[in-house]
């Protein structure tokens, strides 16, 4: 008898904490969401939280605030979301890095597969090859070879170890199968700072963060790392016409929240995802960015989950490979 009223009691239990959840979730938002972008502000992963947020704040009919938790690669950040409460109202906004950072760290202080729930791709951000405006190759063939001839020499900025700029430095070394000197640095904003006044040679970023300085004659552009070329940059090859065959690399970037959030918040926040990357201005300033937004498909849990699990497979034989750890 005892047995049987302690599991009644679960079982009501479970009850009430299902029909709260479904009431929440029905009411869902009433109050200001947090959006951690685990970078700093200015960077190109903030630009892209920032145009989402906004368009999905007027979406929800509540605000969006988006807060820089950078460190660590981006881990700190996405901590903080890992241990928040499960109720919608602390969301992550990242990028690859949530899939590198499963190798690159040995000592997470979550589970990346099993810490957060998902609600969808925000976009795939191309990257391009550049070098400080004086530089002296002419083209992407010039320059392999001669950051070979060079190798102890030329100088690899990123900006620091999980950053989108280290994962495609490091991809672009394995390519030409040279080791570089690489200088990381505390941001993308710092790491550019130096490129444009000379003090580092090459780098290798989002387009979200180059495109400009490209336009502008500030930096030299030898490829995008998108299968096509970008109708922003149309005269800038991609890295596989200009010599590099099989380069292609694309920084994409999700919504998460923390593990135990209810389906219907993270399918609500999904929805408005899809609304925000259907917003004429979003997808206007994405285009000047060099990129565009997710299609409704790949806006849904179910693909930014099977994204990560791939991109973590894809990944994890690289930075194993060239034995880079951040641990």
């Amino acid at each position: 008898m005892k047995i049987l009223k302690a599991m009644l009691g679960l079982t009501a239990a479970a009850a009430v904490s299902l029909l709260a959840g479904a009431a929440s979730a029905q009411t869902y938002p009433e109050r200001t969401i947090t959006m951690v972008v685990p970078f700093a502000a200015g960077g190109p992963t903030d630009t892209v939280a920032r145009l989402v947020a906004e368009s999905m704040s007027k979406d929800l009919g509540q605000q969006i605030v988006v807060e820089n938790v950078g460190g660590a690669g981006g881990t700190l950040g996405a901590g903080r979301v890992a241990s928040a409460d499960p109720d919608g109202y602390t969301i992550l906004l990242h990028h690859i890095g949530m899939a590198t950072s499963a190798t690159l760290y040995r000592k997470l202080a979550y589970d990346t597969l099993g810490a957060f729930d998902y609600v969808g791709l925000v976009t795939e951000v191309p990257m391009t090859i550049v070098a400080r405006k004086d530089f002296e190759p002419t083209d992407l063939k010039a320059l392999i070879e001669y950051v070979k001839a060079n190798k102890d020499k030329v100088t690899v900025a990123n900006a620091g170890i999980g950053a989108a700029s280290h994962l495609c430095g490091m991809m672009f070394m394995s390519a030409i199968q040279t080791q570089l000197t690489t200088v990381p640095y505390k941001g993308t904003g710092p790491a550019m700072t130096d490129l444009l006044g000379g003090q580092v040679d090459v780098m290798c970023d989002q387009t979200t963060n180059t495109t400009k300085q490209i336009q502008g004659g500030t930096i030299k552009a030898y490829a995008v790392t998108s299968p096509k070329r970008l109708d922003v940059m149309k005269d800038i090859p991609t890295a596989v016409e200009a010599g590099l065959p099989g380069f292609e690399v694309g920084i994409w970037h999700g919504i998460y929240t923390p593990k135990g959030t209810p389906a219907a918040i993270n399918e609500r926040l999904s929805k408005s995802l899809q609304v925000a990357l259907k917003d004429p201005n979003v997808g206007a300033r994405f285009a000047e960015l060099g990129t565009t937004p997710s299609s409704d498909a790949d806006a849904t849990p179910a693909a930014l989950k099977a994204k990560l699990e791939s991109e973590i497979a894809r990944w994890k034989p690289v930075i194993e490979a060239a034995g880079e750890y951040a641990d």
